[in-house]
């Protein structure tokens, strides 16, 4: 099976490298297409990849994985929706916009969600796989203990807090967390990471990196996985983001600000002023560990570390049974958007 692992922005590269590895041992060919504004990024640069959509074409590939919103349409291969995060109360998540074929659902309560559409569109299909981005929750929870062992030591702390906000202007809460951040920091106890989205507004970029370097127990990571900074934090501080899911789902309390979702089962708060004793009850207390088991059942109850395998399977599968698509069928203002979009 010959597959697109396709990267239209930073955050894809975590989301497919279980893939990507799964189709590197078990003889899928495959090549990673990396948008030019995020090429200085890509990690695997020794690996087949490329900017050029005219080289995908030639590539005629059987399959597209891709954790975004859009894709060319007139691509060979089945589109496949693997998606880039698991907070389904962000604007657009269930948004239908008739570029997939499949969609690879992460868990019953999205799978249901996708299945009423269905019923509606009626041109896709859902697969329920699991998501390959957490895959080290099964394989390698422990991964950077030393690493976080050393972080302590090194800067004589006992837990290590993450701030990591949302970028969207409406719901991120780094405009009024930054004194409070700072505050927190005189708590020596405390280690504080700051890892932002890679589409935070960069002045805010700036603020918090100028505040890690007054500051020597807050660090501003650049890292573009998160997965190594939830591993090793004992505590999320967030607003509306998709990683609060990510950090749930190690039955570990989070604490956000102003959160939108219609089910919170975790602290959430509209006082800004109160973070300091927020992070003192909740790692002290953790009153909401009861409630997280809801988020494990539905939202990903996949421990097993073999959420890219299924996906992968399941496509091998789903293309045996019903062929490579030869084309689908999109509006003239969506045809539009991906030409102006992709440069056709």
């Amino acid at each position: 099976m010959k597959c697109i692992l396709f990267c239209q922005n930073n955050y894809a590269f975590g989301i497919l490298e279980p893939i990507k590895t799964y189709c590197e041992n078990n003889g899928h060919e495959y090549i990673w297409y990396i948008n030019d504004k995020i090429i200085h990024d890509f990690p695997f640069k020794e690996e087949k990849h490329t900017s050029s959509i005219t080289e995908l074409k030639n590539f005629e590939s059987d399959v597209l994985f891709v954790p975004g919103n859009e894709v060319p349409y007139y691509l060979r291969g089945l589109k496949v929706q693997i998606f880039h995060g698991l907070a389904g109360e962000k604007k657009g998540h269930f948004r239908i916009r008739h570029y997939f074929d499949l969609y690879l659902t992460q868990g019953p309560y999205f799978t249901e969600r996708f299945k009423k559409l269905k019923s509606i569109h009626k041109d896709f299909d859902i697969i329920e796989t699991g998501w390959p981005k957490l895959d080290i929750y099964g394989t390698d929870k422990s991964a950077f203990e030393q690493e976080k062992k050393e972080l302590l030591e090194k800067h004589n702390a006992k837990k290590i807090l993450l701030y990591a906000p949302t970028f969207s202007p409406k719901l991120t809460s780094a405009p009024f967390l930054k004194e409070q951040i700072k505050a927190l920091s005189e708590h020596k106890d405390y280690l504080i990471l700051l890892k932002f989205h890679p589409l935070m507004d960069e002045s805010w970029i700036q603020i918090y990196t100028d505040l890690a370097r007054e500051i020597t127990n807050i660090i501003f990571e650049t890292e573009k996985n998160i997965i190594k900074f939830l591993l090793i934090s004992d505590l999320l501080i967030s607003d509306t983001s998709s990683v609060i899911y990510e950090f749930l789902l190690l039955d570990k309390p989070v604490i956000t600000f102003n959160n939108i979702s219609e089910q919170i089962l975790w602290q959430n708060s509209s006082h800004y002023d109160e973070l300091l004793s927020l992070v003192e009850k909740n790692l002290n207390e953790d009153p909401y560990s009861k409630e997280r088991k809801f988020i494990f059942e539905n939202y990903h109850p996949y421990n097993d570390g073999q959420s890219a395998k299924r996906m992968v399977e399941a496509v091998a599968d789903y293309i045996q049974k019903n062929g490579v698509p030869e084309k689908r069928k999109i509006s003239i203002l969506r045809r539009f958007k991906i030409n102006s979009i992709f440069k056709k």
